[in-house]
């Protein structure tokens, strides 16, 4: 409890990573909204929300991951670089 009053251990991590899926939940939700409402459409409207909604969900993802990756390499290199010092020390 002293690590988190005293800020020696970050929770930050964890909560991106609880954001991280809620963030592909919603891409996959954004996705299949798009598919089922490109069925409305007519013509090449179908194949384009179809796409469009599978675009949505891989690429969503993807990009929601490398940003959240990005997040957490701050933490990381804190992490680390902390390691370092305290080797350092002894």
């Amino acid at each position: 409890m002293e690590e988190y009053l005293s800020f020696r251990k970050m929770i930050t991590p964890v909560i991106i990573k609880v954001l991280f899926w809620v963030g592909v939940a919603g891409s996959v939700i954004a996705g299949l909204v798009t598919i089922a409402g490109s069925f409305q459409a007519r013509g090449l409207g179908v194949l384009a929300g179809f796409f469009g909604g599978l675009l949505v969900m891989v690429l969503g993802t993807v990009i929601w991951r490398v940003y959240c990756e990005l997040l957490i390499l701050f933490f990381r290199m804190n992490e680390t670089l902390t390691e370092i010092r305290d080797n350092l020390a002894k």
